[in-house]
């Protein structure tokens, strides 16, 4: 019973226990699982699983990794090439969910309403990307899931090797690691 309430209050910290649509995430280093929060992130929600439906991620790469920060993916395929999204969403970073460690989050440039299909998941908790402001520097990275399983993944993913590749790319993983699958479950 103990456990069981320090996962609930655990959650609550993570920025809320919440049931809400959960994806399962085959990559090359192992499965992880991710429940999304449609209550505080509907349209980046909504979002994620068009991508998800289309298969969209299957055979694309996590192609940033900086150990002890976070691990991003979801853009380009195995060739490095980088595959065409759907339209930019609204920063929904104001939703009052937190980048906490095992947090996923859109990706985006300096544009505050900039995301498409790109996110990533913190490998610690990570304040600074959490929205301060209405300004582009301050708006902060829209927060829309939770890993539930799999963390240990993620840390593995976040221990990989990296290497420079060209202009493009800094922090890209040596191997590849390929995001293989999502599909909600």
């Amino acid at each position: 019973m103990k456990r069981l309430l320090m996962v609930v209050f655990l959650l609550m910290l993570a920025g809320g226990a919440y049931a809400g649509p959960v994806v399962e995430m085959k990559t090359s280093q192992g499965t992880i699982q991710i429940e999304l929060n449609q209550d505080r992130a509907p349209l980046t929600v909504e979002n994620f699983l068009a991508y998800v439906d289309q298969k969209f991620y299957d055979g694309t790469i996590f192609h940033r990794v900086i150990g002890n920060f976070m691990i991003q993916g979801g853009g380009f395929d195995r060739s490095d090439k980088r595959k065409a999204p759907l339209d930019p969403i609204k920063n929904e970073a104001a939703n009052g969910l937190k980048n906490r460690q095992g947090s996923i989050s859109m990706a985006r440039t300096g544009v505050v309403d900039s995301a498409t299909s790109q996110f990533f998941i913190n490998l610690v908790d990570n304040n600074s990307l959490d929205h301060r402001g209405n300004s582009s520097r301050a708006y902060g990275y829209a927060v829309f899931g939770q890993v539930i399983t799999g963390m240990d993944v993620v840390k593995k993913i976040g221990k990989v090797k990296t290497v420079a590749k060209g202009a493009q790319f800094r922090n890209y993983p040596e191997p590849q690691v390929i995001i293989e699958s999502v599909r909600r479950i």
